[in-house]
């Protein structure tokens, strides 16, 4: 199977009341992923703008950042990441990112479930 990249879903959301608004096209959904993940998307975050602070119970999130330069906050350490870097979020812990640059962030994010 293949879906062409206009075919992906998209939409401008606030993620967990961070700053401004990320576009997050939808890669697979959750029965592509045989329901063990309910995330898998290419997030793109402009200058200033944020995912918020949250955590996850559960499940784990990762990022693989393909564009850009960000700030990445894992339980409360901010961490610079660019292209090529993996951050990882396990079941029970915290993080955000946030765009401090001046170009776009791009990142692949999966949510994988217990």
């Amino acid at each position: 199977m293949v879906t062409r990249s206009e075919n992906c879903p998209r939409k401008d959301v606030c993620l967990r009341e961070g700053k401004g608004t990320v576009n997050i096209k939808d890669l697979a959904t959750a029965e592509d992923l045989y329901n063990h993940g309910r995330l898998f998307a290419q997030i793109s975050i402009e200058p200033g703008h944020s995912i918020g602070f949250h955590d996850h119970q559960h499940e784990s999130e990762l990022f693989y950042v393909i564009k850009g330069e960000g700030v990445y906050n894992d339980n409360g350490k901010e961490v610079t990441v660019g292209v090529g870097d993996v951050c990882i979020c396990p079941s029970g812990e915290s993080h955000c990112i946030e765009n401090k640059g001046s170009e776009l962030l791009q990142l692949v994010a999966l949510i994988v479930m217990e």
